[in-house]
């Protein structure tokens, strides 16, 4: 990846789906053999999936300057709720080869979420915005997150999520808490604190 910085075909360089013993080892490599260390690491996050960055990449955030470059704050189109009704034609989940997608939604799980992304849109209701604004805008929130990934296919609904960024500066302590109580998944840090 050096290589490739040095030579002008990319000016810095991620992981992606990586474990944080993986790019530290990486970034170790990298400084012990005077190369270019990798800035950023591309991870699932959303509402429903909050372990990895919020819990393992904020050590390496703190210790080397790591980011995140987080995707899917949908979780699929989960978080839209599209599906709360069920699958609609001619979405994702409806499509051949994303049965697991499907798989998930009609999951127990996938009703208990869709319970709380009913609880969620009294809080969107609030302050005025999607489910989707809600959710990439809590992706955004956290420090640790430099860019957020969005995927659209239409143009209308682009513009829509990127409306998110207004919601931002709504998402006070006390609403982040009341989101938290209302997902009631927010993961703690298993650190060893023995002697």
């Amino acid at each position: 990846m050096t290589f490739v910085i040095n030579q002008g075909m990319a000016m810095y360089w991620g992981t992606s789906r990586w474990t944080s013993m993986e790019i530290m080892e990486a970034y170790s490599v990298a400084r012990q053999f005077n190369q270019i260390p990798p800035i950023c690491e591309q991870a699932e996050y959303h509402m429903f999936q909050r372990e990895k960055v919020e819990v393992q990449l904020p050590d390496l955030f703190h210790k080397i300057g790591i980011g995140a470059m987080t995707w899917s704050p949908l979780a699929c189109g989960v978080i839209s709720g599209k599906y709360d009704s069920g699958i609609p034609p001619y979405t994702r989940a409806s499509l051949k080869g994303y049965q697991w997608i499907k798989e998930k939604i009609l999951s127990e799980e996938g009703h208990r979420q869709q319970v709380k992304l009913k609880e969620l849109q009294t809080v969107c209701e609030r302050l005025d915005c999607t489910l989707s604004q809600l959710a990439i805008a809590w992706c955004l929130r956290n420090e640790g997150v430099n860019s957020v990934l969005l995927g659209a296919s239409r143009t209308d609904q682009l513009v829509e999520n990127i409306k998110a960024i207004q919601i931002l500066p709504k998402l006070s302590l006390a609403i982040a808490a009341e989101i938290d109580c209302i997902l009631r998944n927010k993961p703690h840090c298993k650190k060893d604190f023995r002697s």
